[in-house]
């Protein structure tokens, strides 16, 4: 098809996404280069994840540096530009300001923008998946796929800071009964939203199930307080039956697909205007 723009439409906000990208890249990479390592030397709580969890930050920078450039295409343009719009300039700087105060420790405040920040992606992965849905691979890769998975992890990430912010500091106080009912909670809350993205859809959201299910692997991976110990266990396993249900949804939404299009070969007329 050809192009039905310039790639300059829009100009001024696909510079703007490229300059807050880079912040928000930023700011995580400078957390991670400090000497004291942040993700392994912040407030030790029970529902702390190893510090591997965080690794999928980098996956998500990735994929959404294939954004930052697939705005420059029609199809990007239409997504990015179009649909998302001013969201994801704001998204970054929500973001940016989030990981910073959280790496300094001030987890009241960065519970507060946890949750604008969670709210934010929500707006953006609404608008992305009830109206813009995926025509192409670009599309599914560059933009369906990142926002999947940041608002899967940034669900794991209001629940740890708050944590942080209003839980008890594992290194000096041991697991009240209060504290195990809470970390309870926080498992079956997420354990609940991986089943939701799961049923989103008929083919689920695979990306945002893995997202949980990544964090709760983790949790139980780092605690060592049998009863949060065993507990994560179980949501992380049940969080791999959504996995495959989503997994199971996808695969037979491209399955339908492609019969569609067969049928439609099939049914197109041998001789051109009959």
């Amino acid at each position: 098809m050809p192009s039905t723009s310039h790639w300059k439409d829009g100009i001024f906000l696909k510079i703007v996404n490229v300059v807050v990208y880079f912040v928000f890249l930023g700011s995580n990479l400078y957390t991670v280069a400090t000497p004291e390592g942040i993700y392994r030397s912040g407030k030790e709580t029970y529902f702390t994840p190893q510090a591997y969890a965080f690794g999928i930050w980098s996956l998500v920078h990735l994929l959404l540096l294939g954004a930052i450039v697939y705005q420059f295409f029609d199809e990007g343009k239409r997504i990015i530009i179009d649909g998302i719009g001013w969201r994801f300039p704001l998204l970054a700087v929500l973001n940016s300001i989030y990981v910073n105060l959280w790496g300094h420790q001030y987890y009241i405040l960065a519970f507060i923008f946890a949750l604008l920040v969670s709210s934010t992606v929500s707006h953006i992965y609404y608008i992305v998946k009830k109206h813009h849905a995926s025509e192409n691979l670009n599309d599914e890769l560059w933009v369906h796929l990142p926002f999947s998975l940041y608002h899967g992890w940034t669900t794991f990430l209001v629940i740890l800071t708050a944590f942080e912010a209003f839980g008890v500091d594992a290194a000096t106080h041991k697991a009240g009964i209060f504290t195990k009912v809470f970390v309870f909670l926080g498992l079956l809350f997420l354990e609940a939203t991986s089943a939701a993205y799961a049923f989103s859809s008929p083919e689920g959201d695979l990306a945002a199930s893995i997202a949980i299910a990544w964090g709760l692997f983790a949790i139980f991976a780092h605690q060592h307080e049998p009863f949060i110990h065993w507990s994560a266990l179980a949501f992380s396993l049940l969080s791999l039956f959504w996995i495959l249900k989503a997994l199971y949804g996808l695969l037979t939404s491209w399955r339908g697909s492609s019969v569609s299009v067969l049928r439609d070969e099939e049914r197109a007329p041998l001789v051109p205007g009959n």
